[in-house]
C-alpha cells in the first residue's frame, strides 16, 4: 500500500451545511482516497436522520458500518454545547497562551464568550491564535518544544476532536494505544509483554521516528484527513490551526510543517498521519510478507516490533525506513536497535558463546529478559535509570525551592509526588526499583532540612516519622500484564474467525 494523490473516482458535490442547531449527525456521500490505500470507488454514505438522541453516536455507527464513508456534515456537532463541554474539560490550572487569557478568566463571561466562538466558527470569521511555544527539558538532557494554545483555540479544538474521534476510532487499529480515548500507556505495556511471552518472539525492533511532531508533512496530513472528512469548514480549521505558527520571545514565524506539541488537536493529528503512513501497511506487511509471528504496538511516534525471525525483522527495517521516507520521516539511528530478546533469547547467546540479551526501552521502562524461580522465561521491567534520576534531579530543585515552606506543605507536596510516580511505576517485578525512588527522596528531604538549619532535629529518625506522615509505601499497584490484558481483551470463542486480541497484530479494538 504506497500512499499517493487522491483517486479518479467520481466525486459527488457537498451538501449544504445543516444548520448548527441541527441535533443529528448527517454523513453523506464522495469518498476520495489516496492511491493505493483502496481502489474501490465513490459510495454513498449513511443518513443519521433528525432525531438521532446522540448524534455523535450516529457518526460512529456510521464510520464503523462503512469505512468508506466521507462525512461532509460535521460541523453542525461543534454546537454551544459542545463547546461549553469542551471548556469543562480543559486543564484549570493550564499556561495560558499567547493572549494571557487564563482558564477561569475566559470563563467570567462564559455564555458571552461561547455565542460568540459559536457565531465566527460558524461564520467562517474564527482565526486560531498562534502558540507561545516553550521549552521543557527531556530527560535526555534536551529540550522538548511545546506550543500553548490560547484558551479560546483548546475549546475549540477539543470539540472538534470529540466529533473527529467518533470517526477515527472506528478505524484505528489495535496496536495504536497513544494518546486515544480509554486507551493509556500501561494497555500498551500490558499488550507488549503479552505478547513477547505468549508468541514465538526472538527479535525486537526498538525505534523512534526523529522529530516526528515537527517534520509531519501538511500536504500529506490534509490528504489523509480527506479519506474520511468531506466537511470543508472543518478541514479549513484543520488548516488553519497547522498555518497559525509559533510566537517565540515575541516573534512570530511561519510553521510550514508539523504540529505543536501540546496542542489539544495534535495527538489525533499524529494518530491519523501514521494511522496511514504505518499502521495500516505494517498490518499488511505482517498479514502478506512475514514468514512468522510479528507483535506490534505503537504509542505515538514510538513504536516495539517483535519477529519470530530475523529474516522477517531485517527486511522489516529496511522497507520501513523506505516506507516513512516516501512521507518526509525518518528513523531516529540512535534509537532504532534490532536486538535478540524473548524466550529463547538467553539459551541462543550461550549456545553461540555471547552474553545476556539486551535490554530495551519503552514507555519509561527497561525490558528485560528473566527467568522465574523454576527457570521458566519471565520478562522483566524496571524503572528507565535516567527517568529516575530526572525526576529525582527534578524533586532535589523543588525542595530547595521550597525549602522555607511549612513541613506539612512540603510533606502534603512530596506525598503527590511519590503517589504519582508509583501510581505508574509501581508494577510487579519493579518494587525494588519503587523502594529506592522512595528512599532516595527522603534523603533529599533530609538534606533540605539540614540545610534549612534544623541540623539538629533532622535525624533519620525524624525523617522516618515524617515519611510515615506524608509519604506513602512502596507497593506494587498493578496486576500482572497478561492477567490485566486477558480481563481487558476476552478470548474469542476457538471457532472464531476474528484472532485473539492478545496476538498485538492489528485486531481493532
Amino acid at each position: 500500500m504506497n500512499g499517493g494523490g487522491q483517486s479518479d473516482s467520481p466525486v459527488v458535490p457537498a451538501k449544504p451545511a445543516n444548520k448548527a442547531t441541527q441535533a443529528a449527525a448527517e454523513s453523506v456521500e464522495e469518498r476520495g482516497l489516496a492511491k493505493g490505500n483502496t481502489e474501490s470507488a465513490a459510495r454513498s454514505g449513511h443518513g443519521a436522520g433528525t432525531r438521532a438522541p446522540r448524534a455523535l453516536d450516529r457518526v460512529r455507527q456510521a464510520a464503523e458500518s462503512d469505512q468508506e464513508v466521507r462525512f461532509t456534515a460535521l460541523l453542525h456537532h461543534v454546537n454551544a454545547e459542545a463547546l461549553e463541554t469542551a471548556y469543562w474539560r480543559l486543564r484549570r490550572q493550564a499556561a495560558p497562551g499567547e493572549d494571557g487569557v487564563r482558564w477561569a478568566d475566559y470563563g467570567r463571561d462564559l455564555e458571552v464568550n461561547l455565542q460568540d466562538l459559536h457565531d465566527r466558527i460558524h461564520r467562517g470569521a474564527y482565526r486560531p491564535k498562534p502558540s507561545r511555544r516553550v521549552f521543557i527539558p527531556k530527560a535526555d538532557g534536551r529540550q522538548r518544544p511545546l506550543g500553548i494554545a490560547a484558551t479560546e483555540d483548546k475549546i475549540v479544538q477539543s470539540a472538534v476532536v470529540e466529533v473527529l474521534n467518533a470517526i477515527y476510532e472506528a478505524d484505528f487499529l489495535g496496536f495504536s494505544y497513544g494518546f486515544r480515548p480509554g486507551r493509556k500507556p500501561h494497555d500498551a505495556l500490558d499488550a507488549l509483554a503479552t505478547g513477547i511471552v505468549r508468541k514465538k518472539v526472538n527479535w525486537v525492533l526498538d525505534a523512534d521516528i526523529r522529530d516526528f511532531f515537527t517534520s509531519l508533512d501538511h500536504g500529506w496530513l490534509e490528504k489523509f484527513c480527506e479519506h474520511r472528512i468531506g466537511d470543508k469548514r472543518v478541514l479549513r480549521l484543520i488548516q488553519k490551526w497547522l498555518k497559525a505558527g509559533v510566537v517565540e520571545e515575541g516573534s512570530w514565524s511561519e510553521s510550514e510543517e508539523g504540529t505543536p506539541q501540546g496542542a489539544t488537536v495534535s495527538p489525533l493529528l499524529a494518530n491519523v498521519y501514521l494511522h496511514y503512513v504505518f499502521d495500516l501497511w505494517v498490518e499488511r506487511w505482517r498479514r502478506l510478507r512475514a514468514a512468522g509471528d510479528m507483535v506490534v504496538v505503537r504509542y505515538a511516534d514510538d513504536f516495539v516490533v517483535g519477529f519470530e525471525h530475523r529474516q522477517d525483522a531485517e527486511r522489516f527495517v529496511a522497507e520501513l525506513s523506505e516506507r516513512i521516507a516516501k512521507f518526509g520521516l525518518e528513523l531516529k539511528a540512535e534509537k532504532t536497535r534490532l536486538i535478540e530478546f524473548g524466550r529463547y533469547a538467553a539459551p541462543s547467546r550461550s549456545a553461540r558463546g555471547l552474553g545476556k540479551p539486551e535490554t530495551f526501552d519503552f514507555l519509561g521502562f527497561t525490558h528485560i529478559c528473566g527467568k522465574t524461580r523454576d527457570g521458566r522465561f519471565a520478562l522483566k521491567r524496571k524503572t528507565m535509570t535516567k527517568r529516575m534520576r530526572a525526576k529525582l534531579k527534578e524533586v532535589k530543585a523543588e525542595l530547595m525551592r521550597r525549602m522555607h515552606r511549612p513541613i506539612p506543605e512540603t510533606g502534603q507536596w512530596l506525598g503527590s509526588v511519590v503517589r504519582g510516580h508509583l501510581a505508574y511505576f509501581a508494577v510487579p517485578g519493579n518494587i525494588d526499583a519503587a523502594r529506592q525512588f522512595c528512599e532516595r527522596v527522603k534523603r533529599h528531604w533530609l538534606r533540605t532540612l539540614r540545610r534549612h538549619g534544623q541540623r539538629a532535629n533532622a535525624t533519620w529518625d525524624r525523617m522516618r516519622r515524617l515519611a510515615d506522615r506524608w509519604l506513602p509505601k512502596p507497593r506494587i499497584q498493578h496486576p500482572y500484564p497478561e492477567r490485566r490484558f486477558d480481563a481487558r481483551h476476552p478470548r474469542q470463542e476457538p471457532s472464531a474467525v476474528v484472532p485473539h486480541a492478545g496476538i498485538c497484530a492489528g485486531g481493532r479494538p
